[in-house]
């Protein structure tokens, strides 16, 4: 009787304690398409305002060494998934496919018990595995009008595709998810990718606005010759456009400056893309663009001048599709405050890759130079995060899979090449890495930036171009942030190189890359 009497009072606290057992972490993984760090204005550097994305560090951490593995959409996501490098991966560039069956950290989540669900671009081809919801956008999808693959089932759905993104991920967490069990949800916005085609109510933002050239805008070059056989420039002359492979690489009048007959009086394939627009869509549009498009033509603009125009309509339009994300990153944000899930959220904002905003004259990406290596990167999380928190280490996409596994107290696999950073942003620890590893093979393709290499410590960067060329480049970041000298062949930085060389060495080892792997990749894209 004693026994039973002391079972029957030990009960509740047994119920009590099992009641307590905490609930692993909701994560929110939230990526844009090429959106620059330098287009987040929690970096500080005054082009745009992007207040609930800044929210995010303000509330949490602003990560000032955010760097991806392979500059370009869909091997950089692949990367994200599974942890692991693009050779080790087998999706090294935008043409290939990617293997689903490979493990990622969705799938480890998923078995571990999470919900998950994954909305717009992936640029992965195939059913998206590891998620119990899938919307995602066909490539690159459209600005407009867009269609989505829902749980393989195609559909078109009428509007902006920044806004459908997110009431899709709104309506995911509201209800469809079971809400008993943790969720995973990697929030995934097409912009600002090109042809940065804005939302209806933001087609005048900046108009009142003139930005200026970076300082070196007007880069010729020298000493970098894998750097002047690009084909992406924003300012190209028409002798230069006439001259690049196809139609993809430097700034175009039409699909890029949004031009239906050019300045010369040539009519462009802008018109085409305008067909998707509805009625409604295409007057908003011709209200906005036309007096503008005019007006450049009755100036007769050359030269500097003329490079100021395109510079100014590309980074408008590029700015303007930010705003629509920063949007919805506030919707987000605020549905998961109204419904007490902030606490035990995790909120990650990042993008694929870094992007040019006019340095050395270019859009895009692809090259291992700071813009487009460098990635924005915000996280919080108010259990372990204080807000406010700077982080200097370098971290790579790489590190987003053991992370996020980390965090939900699953064991992280072998086979994955990141690390958590965890303990880096609680600042239990400021160990970490030294060094980065980099990997670029979509050479000859769009935008011609040849295939390299390279390794990056936190004061120097060493970078191979192969294939066609051999050629070495060594920059000292404090001394040239901006790149513009090629260190490489200066005897005052002989030591500088040969520790370099060590160091790119031991990274491929470590990694597990070589030249017979390069080859490998080599033969198979040349032989597709």
């Amino acid at each position: 009787m004693k026994k039973f009497i002391l079972f029957v009072f030990l009960l509740p606290l047994l119920f009590s304690c099992e009641q307590e057992k905490p609930q692993p972490p909701n994560i929110v993984f939230i990526m844009s398409d090429d959106h620059a760090f330098q287009a987040v204005s929690a970096y500080g550097h005054n082009l745009n305002k992007t207040p609930n994305i800044d929210r995010i560090a303000k509330e949490g951490a602003l990560f000032n060494k955010g760097f991806v593995t392979n500059s370009i959409c869909a091997p950089s996501r692949a990367v994200m998934l599974t942890g692991k490098h693009s050779f080790v991966n087998g999706k090294v560039d935008n043409i290939q496919d990617f293997d689903w069956d490979q493990p990622n950290f969705a799938k480890n989540l998923q078995a571990a018990g999470y919900q998950t669900a994954m909305v717009g671009k992936i640029h992965l081809r195939g059913l998206p595995q590891g998620f119990d919801y899938s919307a995602v956008l066909p490539g690159q999808g459209h600005y407009y009008n867009p269609d989505f693959i829902i749980n393989g089932v195609k559909e078109r759905i009428q509007g902006y595709v920044t806004s459908i993104t997110t009431r899709l991920s709104l309506d995911w967490l509201k209800d469809k998810r079971d809400k008993t069990k943790p969720f995973l949800l990697l929030y995934h916005q097409k912009a600002p990718h090109r042809n940065w085609q804005s939302e209806e109510k933001y087609l005048s933002l900046f108009d009142d606005k003139t930005f200026d050239f970076p300082n070196n805008f007007f880069d010729n070059y020298e000493g970098r010759p894998a750097a002047a056989a690009q084909e992406m420039l924003i300012a190209a002359t028409e002798e230069q456009i006439a001259a690049a492979h196809g139609n993809g690489g430097h700034g175009r009048w039409g699909h890029d400056f949004k031009f239906i007959v050019d300045p010369y009086g040539r009519e462009t394939r802008f018109n085409k893309e305008l067909k998707r627009f509805t009625p409604e869509q295409r007057e908003a549009w011709l209200k906005a663009y036309t007096p503008k498009n005019d007006a450049l033509k009755a100036a007769k603009l050359e030269g500097k001048e003329l490079a100021l125009w395109k510079f100014n309509r590309y980074l408008k339009d590029y700015l303007r599709t930010i705003q629509s994300v920063d949007d919805g990153v506030g919707e987000v944000l605020d549905y998961l405050e109204q419904n007490g899930l902030t606490e035990n959220t995790i909120v990650v904002y990042t993008s694929d890759q870094g992007f040019y905003l006019g340095e050395h004259g270019w859009f895009d990406k692809r090259f291992m130079y700071e813009e487009s290596l460098r990635t924005p990167l915000l996280i919080k999380y108010p259990k372990e995060i204080k807000p406010g928190t700077k982080i200097d280490q370098m971290i790579q996409n790489l590190d987003f899979a053991p992370t996020f596994l980390d965090y939900a107290g699953v064991d992280i696999p072998d086979e994955i090449q990141g690390e958590s950073f965890r303990k880096i942003v609680s600042q239990e620890t400021s160990e970490w890495r030294d060094a980065i590893y980099y990997t670029y093979y979509e050479y000859p393709s769009v935008h011609m930036v040849k295939r390299h290499n390279g390794v990056r410590t936190d004061r120097y960067k060493l970078m191979h171009f192969y294939y066609d060329i051999d050629v070495w480049e060594l920059y000292d970041l404090k001394k040239d942030p901006a790149e513009m000298n090629n260190i490489y062949n200066d005897p005052a930085y002989a030591e500088i190189k040969q520790m370099m060389h060590k160091r790119y060495e031991e990274m491929r080892k470590k990694y597990g890359d070589s030249d017979e792997l390069d080859k490998q990749f080599i033969d198979s894209y040349v032989n597709r």
